[in-house]
């Protein structure tokens, strides 16, 4: 059994990350922050009780059921927005409505410019995230399980509910083309 102290400490250690994996998948920090913290709230409600090696595995599977809750729910509202913008007023029958037009975009965050080296180190992070991005999910989830939450093989499995094998091919797929389009841009690793 965890105690509140490991919990809170797993729960440190693992929101950098976690808040990284949904903000990937889901492409808006406010919905991925909302994510993290109901799939931590999650954890301390319900398996708070359970032993401390566990919380990971736990932790990860509840995370992605709470990104694609977060996609269920906008397909759902998607579906009523659409309907709903249907009915848009229209000045005259020549005048188109864009729903499109009525959404504002996000806006992208400034790199700070300390240094030469603290720059160059940020557009490889951003570019790597840009890549990481344009995998396909499975891909991206089996990628960042594996290499960014350091979970083993078997653990990742469990937690993407497939086969090691499943795995290592969304991992290797993953690698090579990340690998490619990094060196398009010419960055070597």
């Amino acid at each position: 059994m965890a105690s509140a102290q490991e919990l809170s400490d797993f729960l440190s250690s693992v929101e950098q990350r976690a808040f990284k994996q949904a903000v990937y998948a889901v492409r808006d920090d406010d919905a991925a922050l909302d994510i993290v913290q109901d799939a931590m709230i999650k954890l301390a409600e319900k398996y708070g009780d359970r032993p401390a090696a566990e919380l990971p595995l736990v932790f990860t599977r509840i995370l992605q059921n709470r990104i694609h809750d977060c996609f269920r729910r906008q397909k759902v509202r998607n579906t009523w927005v659409t309907l709903f913008s249907n009915m848009g007023k229209k000045a005259d029958e020549s005048d188109d409505f864009d729903p499109l037009e009525s959404l504002s975009a996000p806006d992208d965050s400034e790199i700070h410019q300390d240094g030469a080296q603290k720059l160059e180190k940020s557009q490889l992070l951003q570019a790597l995230e840009s890549e990481i991005s344009k995998l396909p999910v499975r891909q991206r989830e089996a990628f960042l399980m594996r290499y960014w939450d350091e979970l083993s093989i078997t653990e990742t499995a469990l937690a993407m509910s497939c086969s090691e094998g499943s795995v290592k091919t969304h991992c290797s797929r993953a690698t090579q083309t990340l690998a490619k389009a990094l060196k398009l841009k010419g960055i070597t690793l």
